[in-house]
């Protein structure tokens, strides 16, 4: 591991504290060398945002959409748990598309919601990993953009691999290192979100880690709609981190959704997007 990347917390700020990254001169694996002892703090009211009404769920659900379209090109339906679901749209969809639905989620007002208002069994945990080794297998695992805020994200991978039944799959999305964006932007990019994301984790090392934990990748990709999105949103959210006058930031996120734009037949082929979408299956015995 060598010196990669200093920057603040610009997403969540303001703060003078830096933050410091090293990267594997072999593989690219980033990681975060001075995390701070107590993490919560920088998870700061508002983090989740909890629907104040029906219309407001509906929207949060309709945007989620995307997720559970994909799930059902791989598994039609079963029992699927997803790790940090936030207030639970994903869930809600699932629960709606005929899946036997519970999460894992660390905040406590998230658990209550999705216990009350989406109707799911919920797991409320800070260690993710060792609450995934009790129950029944599953035929679906989502984790949505949570392994790279894990300390141990390898433990968490372990954990679902032999918790999945045999033909089910294990469903990642996390942000892309190898991005155009974070060659162009660096510290600024909105995806770092330090101190928060621990790890930045190339797709190659995650299918090498998965493989090795007894999956087989079944998709990989920048491109698929979920993707896609993150894409008009780094643009959005890393350009004002280049200003401090509330102003000129106001100025410099509508560039970014003009950039965006620009840019996107570019950013939207392979390899070079914002995020990446990653689908494992576990073998069925004999294969």
């Amino acid at each position: 591991m060598a010196p990669f990347l200093r920057t603040l917390d610009y997403n969540r700020g303001p703060g003078d504290e830096v933050f410091e990254y090293l990267r594997c001169t072999r593989c690219a694996f980033a990681t975060l060398a001075n995390i701070p002892a107590d993490l919560s703090r920088h998870y700061v009211a508002g983090y989740h945002l909890l629907p104040e009404n029906d219309a407001a769920l509906e929207a949060g659900v309709a945007h989620d959409q995307y997720k559970i379209d994909l799930v059902r090109q791989f598994v039609p339906t079963g029992r699927l748990l997803e790790i940090g679901p936030s207030w639970g749209a994903f869930c809600l969809l699932a629960k709606r598309a005929g899946f036997a639905v519970e999460a894992i989620e660390m905040d406590r007002a998230c658990c209550d919601f999705l216990e009350q208002r989406i109707g799911v069994r919920v797991i409320c945990r800070t260690d993710e990993a060792e609450a995934l080794r009790e129950g029944a297998p599953l035929d679906v695992i989502a984790a949505w953009h949570v392994m790279e805020h894990l300390k141990d994200p390898w433990r968490l991978l372990q954990a679902a691999a032999q918790r999945l039944a045999p033909g089910g799959v294990l469903v990642l999305a996390l942000p892309n290192p190898h991005a155009m964006q974070f060659k162009m932007l660096g510290r600024y990019w909105a995806h770092v979100d330090a101190p928060r994301h621990l790890h930045l984790i190339p797709p190659k090392v995650l299918r090498t880690r998965a493989e090795s934990a007894g999956l087989v990748q079944e998709l990989c990709t920048t491109r698929d709609a979920g993707s896609l999105r993150w894409n008009a949103f780094g643009w959005q959210h890393s350009l004002p981190h280049l200003a401090s006058p509330r102003f000129a930031k106001r100025v410099l996120r509508l560039a970014g959704r003009t950039i965006a734009g620009v840019l996107q037949p570019i950013e939207s082929r392979e390899g070079r997007g914002a995020a990446y979408t990653a689908v494992f299956r576990k073998p069925q015995p004999g294969k």
